[in-house]
């Protein structure tokens, strides 16, 4: 498969950012997106509405339906699902990008912080992607994709900054491992994290400025995400995977591009860390389970 015309993406967190780039670069194939996030109204700092969001993806080519949806709604998530469906005849691929930010130590983390955390990252994941299941398990080709760290879990020192944050996302990542198994050989479920700090509104105001000397632009994100959903799903699945590691696999040598402005190079490519667990895309084509 070399394209997404025609398949419908249910994207959360879709008005901004990564969720919205990989829209974007979906919807320049021809593709059907649904923008599930909250934002209706626009954010004194951060921009982009869900309807701003539709008319960009209107504009390179694809068809939007936004929904305003809080992922720690129940009947939300059912009305905007059933709404998905009745409007453009069901569900092809499911991107969990929606995630609650909080990377903070475990004092400066109450259980106010922490049920968003988890109500958000881990139930809002298990909850939408349960329910799209039905659909997607009718649909060619299905794929659900998670914006999800690998699973570091013989690095502990990952999670000693801000152990709640990275739990919460690293649940995601065992979800997805997990259906993995379980529905294995019918929908495909990966992981994409990226290597560096992605620009994007929310990086920059936990950040400030200075964080855009070491950050690549979402457009990586959504490249690799195009690339992981166009192969079969049949057998590419249960992978964990970085961005820059699928754009390799695929030809690609050149990543100035994605680089912000501000960004040294050098630097960038001396200070990239190294991945643990990885199964590139080029191992899971050439070595099916």
């Amino acid at each position: 498969m070399t394209s997404l015309a025609g398949k419908t993406l249910f994207i959360t967190g879709a008005s901004r950012g990564i969720g919205l780039s990989i829209a974007l670069r979906a919807a320049r194939d021809g593709a059907n997106i649904v923008i599930a996030a909250k934002t209706t109204e626009p954010h004194p700092t951060l921009p982009g509405t869900i309807y701003t969001a539709a008319a960009a993806i209107e504009g390179v080519g694809g068809r939007a339906l936004p929904i305003p949806v809080d992922l720690r709604d129940d009947d939300a998530v059912d009305a905007a699902i059933a709404r998905a469906v009745d409007h453009f005849g069901g569900i092809d691929i499911v991107i969990n990008n929606a995630s609650a930010m909080h990377r903070k130590p475990t004092l400066e983390t109450d259980m106010k912080r922490f049920d968003l955390l988890f109500g958000i990252n881990t139930r809002g994941t298990y909850q939408l992607t349960r329910k799209c299941l039905p659909h997607l398990l009718k649909a060619q080709n299905p794929h659900v994709l998670t914006i999800a760290p690998l699973p570091i879990f013989d690095h502990p020192e990952k999670f000693k900054p801000y152990p709640a944050y990275m739990l919460s996302k690293m649940n995601m990542t065992l979800l997805s491992m997990a259906w993995a198994e379980e529905f294995e050989g019918q929908v495909a479920f990966n992981t994409l994290w990226p290597r560096t700090a992605i620009w994007t509104a929310a990086v920059q105001a936990l950040r400030g400025d200075d964080g855009a000397a070491r950050a690549r632009s979402p457009e990586i994100m959504a490249d690799a995400a195009w690339h992981i959903l166009t192969q079969d799903a049949g057998s590419f699945s249960g992978r964990f995977m970085l961005d820059d590691d699928v754009l390799r696999d695929a030809g690609v040598t050149d990543f100035t591009h994605y680089y912000h402005p501000d960004a040294d190079p050098a630097d960038m490519n001396s200070s990239l860390w190294v991945s643990y667990g990885l199964v590139s895309v080029e191992d899971s084509l050439r070595k099916p389970k």
